[in-house]
């Protein structure tokens, strides 16, 4: 049976080697460095810094307890004048760097200086926690400083504190020159054993040399092969062959396990490649994968005479699907359209075809134009086209989804090479820009990229840009459309109603820019006017005609301020200022606003009604959850759509729906609100039917301010 002489035996053979030699040489080194020991020794910096330390420590903290005792009464009468004095007394000191008094909270009151820039500021320095909440005189130190504070007291009352900090700078130096002697009495000392010194080193780079070369040829020539295998694994080599040995010992051992290791590293870097290309939920190619396979087919079509066409589609109003059944619904609604669109591909996109999904609801999809059995290249813009179409039709079908069957659709936009873009974050941007347009054209349908959507893009920014700060130049206004009782006649209320004229393009549809507004944020800056001076004109109009003190205006708020949350505390504010009596002002929301989240919706809608505000739901009819939303949601009233009114005397249906929602919403104590009325006949039926109140433009088209009083008059 061989015995192993194992790697850990030669390195403890090498060792002991070493460690007898080494002994030998300390042992010849010894007597001729016991002089220089007992030299060093005696001349220890540290007792020196210690010395100086503590002189230095009593020192200054006889002369803070000082200091402390004659800023009690200026810190007691607050006089700054006699603080300063006293600071910069303080600071003429012999190695002071600074000194600064506070108050009991940590906040500077005087720092020596003539126009004390820091003053009422905190010390946020890092002695500052420990000398705040010292009851005691406190020393802190660090290599250039030496903190001493000590607390103000008047009695038991603490007054505040002062800090001096001395510098010790003056004692480094009495330091460095102390070191300076000391090593120049050394170097005397080195010289004479300098002969010894050499030969000792001799012999012990002999000694080095050998136990180098027994290293170099047991442990650093076979792990400087591991190390370069493992360069090609990091460039990327995955497939490096790792070295062989016969070795029995550790190394052999270890580098028999780096083969080993190699060989997994690119079977999980395999692995990983699939996942990091791949997305989890659909398995189809990811953003990542979808753009480096971009880039090479353009280069590849570059100058080749070859076309290719990028569809991007996108899911219509998907987010309903989360916010209605959640996100696990979601996520199979996700997988259902993947495998129909891979199928819709597969068989219509042609050889070549790639599908990506980007993430969230939007799917990418790559196809090129393709040879003919004439030899000429098929026309991608047609291919698209019926490919966007099919897709259309196939992803327009209900998908059912927890046994309830979901109805979507999908909005795609079409992009071609070379004709729209040559470079792939072009063709990515036009893709978007397209899908965006289909969105706008009415979703579920697909539009190809042009040069004019650029421009609406554009219109659309320079729209923002000029609504910003519209409202301060003066060219966003109120309108008042009054609201009329069907019983009576009489006039009750105004819905105020929010206009643009703009300086160039004159008056501007509001359905237009309050998108704008609300897409880029700024409605929450101009929801918040809108409503104040909606308020001052109603109680301009109660103070000039004392019978209309029971006049109402409604206000349209918009989603977004709705889920700010901030929007209680902004009517609060504004009905406080302007005095308006909050049974006065309905705040009108649309149903969909509502349904987004519902829970937080009604608690805001419930604080609200508990102050007096009334609550409108506008647009009723138009969203998701018609009649059944009125039991969870809290409204005191709600505005039937003008597209049922407008159809009322003519679609029976229409005034079956209408006459049920009145009826409703008396059942639940709810005021209706009619809305759109243009006909004599529509207004007799309404009120036949028991409608509360009606808006129209039958009974008055939107006017100013000035000219709704004249009305009241």
């Amino acid at each position: 049976m061989s015995v192993r002489f194992g790697l850990q035996a030669k390195f403890l053979a090498g060792m002991a080697i070493v460690f007898v030699g080494v002994l030998a040489l300390i042992g010849l080194m010894w007597q001729r460095q016991t002089s220089m020991q007992e030299e060093v020794s005696s001349l220890g910096r540290e007792s020196m810094r210690e010395l100086v330390s503590d002189r230095l420590k009593r020192r200054g903290e006889s002369a803070v307890a000082q200091l402390a005792d004659s800023l009690t009464n200026p810190m007691y009468y607050s006089d700054l004048d006699a603080i300063g004095n006293i600071a910069r007394a303080a600071m003429r000191q012999p190695d002071v760097a600074y000194v600064i008094v506070f108050d009991p909270q940590g906040r500077i009151v005087h720092d020596g200086s003539g126009d004390i820039p820091a003053y009422g500021q905190p010390m946020n320095d890092p002695f500052a926690f420990e000398v705040v909440s010292a009851r005691s005189p406190h020393t802190q130190s660090s290599d250039r400083i030496v903190d001493i504070a000590s607390p103000i007291m008047i009695g038991d009352q603490r007054l505040g504190g002062v800090r001096v900090g001395y510098s010790l700078a003056a004692m480094r130096s009495d330091e460095d020159r102390a070191t300076q002697a000391m090593r120049t009495r050394l170097d005397e000392i080195a010289r004479r054993h300098l002969g010894w010194i050499a030969l000792l080193g001799a012999a012990l780079l002999a000694l080095g040399a050998i136990v180098v070369g027994l290293v170099q040829r047991t442990l650093v020539r076979p792990i400087r092969q591991l190390a370069d295998v493992a360069h090609e694994i990091e460039s990327g080599n995955f497939e490096a062959d790792a070295p062989v040995t016969t070795r029995g010992d550790e190394v052999g051992d270890l580098v028999r396990a780096f083969g080993r290791m190699s060989s997994s590293v690119a079977r999980h870097d395999r692995d990983i490649r699939r996942m990091a290309y791949s997305d989890a939920l659909t398995g189809l190619a990811n953003r990542l994968a979808f753009r480096e396979s971009l880039d090479r087919r353009l280069l590849q079509l570059r100058g080749a005479g070859r076309q290719l066409a990028l569809l991007f589609a996108d899911i219509d109003d998907f987010k309903r699907v989360n916010d209605t059944l959640g996100h696990d619904a979601g996520d199979e609604v996700l997988v259902q359209f993947a495998n129909r669109i891979r199928e819709t591909v597969e068989r219509m996109g042609g050889e070549g075809a790639m599908l990506a999904r980007f993430g969230g609801d939007e799917f990418v999809i790559l196809i090129e134009s393709v040879l003919s059995p004439t030899g000429n290249h098929g026309d991608v813009r047609t291919a698209a086209s019926r490919l966007a179409e099919a897709l259309v039709a196939e992803l327009s079908r209900p998908i059912v989804v927890h046994d309830r069957q979901v109805f979507l659709g999908t909005s795609i936009g079409i992009t071609l090479f070379p004709e729209d873009a040559s470079g792939s974050t072009m063709l990515m941007k036009n893709g978007d820009i397209a899908m965006y347009q289909a969105k706008v054209a009415g979703k579920n349908c697909h539009r190809f990229y042009s040069r004019a959507m650029d421009q609406a893009v554009e219109r659309r920014v320079r729209m923002e840009q000029d609504l910003r700060g519209a409202w301060e130049r003066g060219e966003l206004s109120l309108a008042y459309q009054p609201v009329y009782s069907l019983a009576d006649g009489q006039l009750r209320g105004a819905e105020a109603l929010l206009r643009w004229q703009h300086p160039e393009h004159g008056a501007i549809a509001p359905s237009v820019f309050i998108d704008v507004a609300e897409q880029s944020g700024l409605i929450e800056v101009i929801g918040p006017q809108v409503l104040r001076l909606a308020c001052e004109d109603t109680m301009r109009w109660q103070q000039a005609h004392p019978s209309a003190d029971q006049m109402f205006v409604s206000v349209n708020v918009s989603p977004r301020q709705l889920r700010s949350g901030d929007l209680p505390r902004q009517v609060a504010t504004t009905l406080r200022d302007t005095g308006l009596e909050a049974a006065r002002l309905h705040l009108e929301l649309t149903e969909t606003a509502v349904i987004g989240d519902e829970i937080h919706a009604s608690g805001l809608l419930a604080r609200l009604r508990a102050s007096g505000v009334k609550i409108w739901l506008d647009d009723f009819g138009t969203g998701f959850s018609g009649l059944s939303h009125l039991r969870r949601v809290p409204v005191d009233g709600v505005k039937i759509d003008r597209s049922f009114i407008a159809d009322v005397l003519r679609d029976p249906d229409d005034l079956a729906l209408t006459t049920a929602i009145i009826a409703m919403a008396h059942s639940l104590g709810i005021t209706v609100v009619a809305e759109g009325v243009e006909k004599e006949g529509q207004y007799a039926i309404l009120r036949e039917r028991g409608c509360d109140l009606a808006q129209g433009y039958w009974l008055g088209h939107p006017v100013s301010a000035s000219d709704f009083s004249l009305l009241l008059a």
